[in-house]
């Protein structure tokens, strides 16, 4: 991951690249979902001390989804932001039946 990606437009078709494995995919979408359903949950009863849970949630489940399935580095260490705005995108539009590889 030697190059520096200038924008999301581009970063986003590697991001893909590097899920390309359907139980890591999958894993991504679970820890996205139960964040959702987490946050709600701690607005609802304002136990604002559980926001510490929402990165141990989300990284969980894609980190075992990568190290374990997909069998490759994280891009979260090298891209943060880029690689939280692609998780939700990539939600997005598997849950609206996009096209995965567009």
């Amino acid at each position: 991951m030697a190059k520096r990606f200038k924008s999301f437009a581009q970063f986003y078709p590697f991001y893909l690249s590097q899920h390309q494995n359907l139980t890591c995919r999958v894993l991504h979408y679970a820890g996205s979902l139960l964040i959702i359903v987490v946050a709600i949950f701690i607005l609802l009863t304002q136990q604002w001390l559980m926001l510490w849970w929402l990165p141990v949630i989300g990284y969980s489940f894609a980190w075992v989804g990568h190290f374990i399935f997909e069998k490759n580095k994280p891009a979260t260490f090298q891209y943060p932001v880029y690689s939280l705005m692609a998780d939700w995108v990539m939600l997005f539009r598997a849950i609206f039946r996009k096209n995965y590889r567009e």
